[in-house]
């Protein structure tokens, strides 16, 4: 609200009466000690009265002149410029800034303040911004699937078509309803992780029993596509974390390897135990990648390989990097475009 003229004189008129009174009162408080050992005739004692109480006068009123140019320059000035960035921030404008050199020359502690502001400022545009592109993802990922349900939902309401047509049409509606339900499904898991409403139920369990059974769930995949599987599980290696969070890393992984290895490659999984620390690697034979694809595969959405994207959306990895943050551990990656991929997973037992 803009403050009016009545408002600024009622204000100076209250700083003056604060100022006189307490001029007056240490002037009387001074004379009170003065006259307990001097003693001075009445007459100069009421002359000189007048004098000390326009000097008590003069002297409030600079006080309050003073008091209310600080006033204005250190305190309503800033208070005024946090104010305005605020507004415009609470109204959608995540572009406000208050200018860096008025920071430096506030006072403390609104100099702290506004910097802290400009910090708010910049995490609430780069928030908008991800959501931005969170919805420009999801609606562009939705359509590819939606399209595949759509057209083939209408050419199987053709009657002429055949048995084996009609199967192989009823078949992509199918791929694509289920690619789109595992989107959702992802998104729901990513969202509750990034929102922290997932909290590890850990228990001990045997890691290497784990490993195995989640990459015999692919069995029919390698043997279908004529891929070779390399092994080396430590036995009896106990951890205690969340094993199904765990399993969500595990599955991703092998299923990435997988999916970028041609017919005929190699998808190894180790995992070995030294002193405190669990390591477990995927590694394949496939594409791989570039520095440049490498340094954006934990970004949402994201992938580097846009031939194989009608086979996931891009959150696997996303997941993966998530989780292994909630358990506190490192993932590492290490890839070569045509020679392929080794995803390093690093536990920390506790």
């Amino acid at each position: 609200m803009k403050k009016g003229f009545v408002y600024y004189v009622t204000d100076f008129l209250w700083s003056c009466m604060l100022f006189f009174g307490l001029v007056g009162g240490v002037v009387t408080a001074t004379f009170f000690v003065f006259f307990a050992t001097v003693s001075l005739p009445e007459e100069d004692i009421r002359a000189f009265a007048p004098v000390v109480f326009v000097n008590v006068v003069v002297l409030s009123l600079l006080c309050t002149v003073v008091d209310t140019v600080r006033r204005r320059v250190a305190v309503d000035r800033p208070a005024k410029r946090i104010q305005q960035v605020l507004n415009r921030l609470a109204d959608g404008d995540f572009e406000a800034r208050i200018p860096q050199q008025y920071v430096q020359l506030s006072p403390a502690p609104f100099g702290e303040i506004e910097q802290n502001i400009n910090k708010l400022a910049d995490e609430l545009g780069g928030i908008e911004t991800l959501r931005t592109d969170f919805i420009s993802n999801v609606s562009h990922e939705m359509k590819t699937p939606l399209s595949v349900i759509s057209n083939y939902g209408t050419l199987l309401q053709d009657p002429a078509l055949d048995t084996e047509t009609r199967i192989e049409y009823a078949k992509q509606v199918t791929l694509g309803s289920q690619r789109l339900a595992l989107m959702m499904t992802n998104i729901l898991k990513l969202n509750r992780l990034e929102n922290q409403q997932i909290y590890p139920q850990k228990h001990t369990y045997d890691l290497g029993e784990q490993l195995c059974e989640c990459l015999l769930q692919y069995e029919e995949l390698w043997e279908r596509r004529n891929i070779a599987i390399q092994t080396d599980i430590e036995d009896g290696v106990l951890i205690t974390e969340d094993a199904e969070l765990l399993s969500l890393v595990w599955n991703n992984l092998l299923s990435n390897a997988f999916k970028f290895t041609d017919d005929g490659g190699t998808v190894s999984l180790c995992m070995q135990k030294d002193d405190s620390v669990v390591t477990v690697t995927v590694s394949d034979t496939g594409c791989g990648m570039s520095p440049e694809v490498g340094n954006h595969i934990f970004e949402k959405f994201y992938q580097g390989d846009t031939s194989r994207a009608t086979q996931g959306n891009g959150l696997g990895l996303t997941l993966v990097k998530r989780v292994i943050d909630i358990v506190q551990g490192e993932i590492r990656v290490q890839s070569q475009s045509g020679v392929g991929s080794t995803f390093t997973v690093i536990l920390f037992l506790r």
